[in-house]
């Protein structure tokens, strides 16, 4: 399978791995990523027996690229990933979510459990404790961007023009980073992907529960997006049993740490097996 839909939105995806080993997992990208952010974590998974799918998400993949601010929601995209799950023939998968693709990560371990054997969070902060760490630390200053990127047009101009050298800045290695700025380069690339951050409102309105599912969360203490007090805050909003991993690390974890980030999405799969 290397495409799937949702309400006449066409996503791509990598499917690979075994079919009949211990199970599936899911693993979700963020901005301005795609897919292929996880493709040093994805070997030791198939050597391990797990199926992996691993989609571009909604504003990434061409086909897949609503306009309505709303549609970004990650009430929508956690049902994008439910859809994967569907046209891929899996009940219950292991998800694993970076940055953008782990807010979805905790709405899916928070309303869909029922879809989830297991949730590994790279990065980001439950959502409510990202919530309380704007008033209680320094993460509203950390987070100046997303207001910025609630503006109309020019942000879309100057990530098309110049994410590369950002990503570079913030740590990414040069060869990821000049990847994902051909690709923000493209037609409505860029404002695709900024519609996540346009989409904060609408998920705001629709607060995220605590979540039951077996989880770990995986924060790097180097992060320049995400600080310590929501990672800490983020083990009072996981209610079933809970891991916190901290690594040495920025924030493209994926990327830049692929054999931590395999060996601690493996650990959370055998816990649960």
């Amino acid at each position: 399978m290397d495409t799937f839909e949702r309400d006449g939105l066409r996503f791509d995806v990598r499917d690979d791995g075994p079919r009949d080993g211990e199970g599936t997992v899911v693993l979700l990208h963020g901005f301005p990523q795609d897919g292929t952010a996880f493709d040093d974590v994805v070997p030791a998974l198939h050597s391990a027996g797990l199926r992996t799918l691993v989609p571009d998400q909604r504003g990434y993949s061409p086909g897949a690229r609503p306009t309505a601010r709303s549609a970004y929601a990650t009430a929508e995209t956690a049902l994008d990933v439910l859809a994967l799950l569907d046209a891929a023939g899996v009940r219950r998968a292991h998800v694993v979510g970076h940055d953008w693709g782990g807010a979805t990560a905790w709405v899916l371990g928070a309303r869909h459990a029922d879809r989830l054997r297991s949730l590994t969070v790279l990065s980001t902060p439950h959502p409510a404790a990202m919530a309380w760490a704007f008033t209680h630390s320094a993460q509203g200053a950390r987070s100046w961007y997303m207001g910025f990127f609630q503006l109309p047009v020019l942000p879309d101009r100057l990530v098309a023009a110049n994410v590369g050298r950002t990503l570079v800045g913030s740590g990414l290695p040069a060869d990821r980073a000049a990847y994902y700025a051909r690709r923000m380069r493209a037609p409505g690339a860029a404002t695709g992907a900024l519609n996540w951050y346009r989409g904060l409102p609408a998920s705001l309105r629709t607060p995220t529960p605590s979540v039951a599912v077996p989880t770990t969360y995986v924060w790097g203490r180097g992060d320049f997006a995400l600080g310590r007090a929501a990672a800490e805050r983020t083990r009072r909003h996981v209610v079933g049993p809970y891991r916190f991993v901290e690594l040495d690390a920025g924030h493209w974890l994926p990327e830049t740490c692929p054999e931590q980030v395999a060996t601690v999405v493996l650990d959370q799969v055998r816990a649960v097996a």
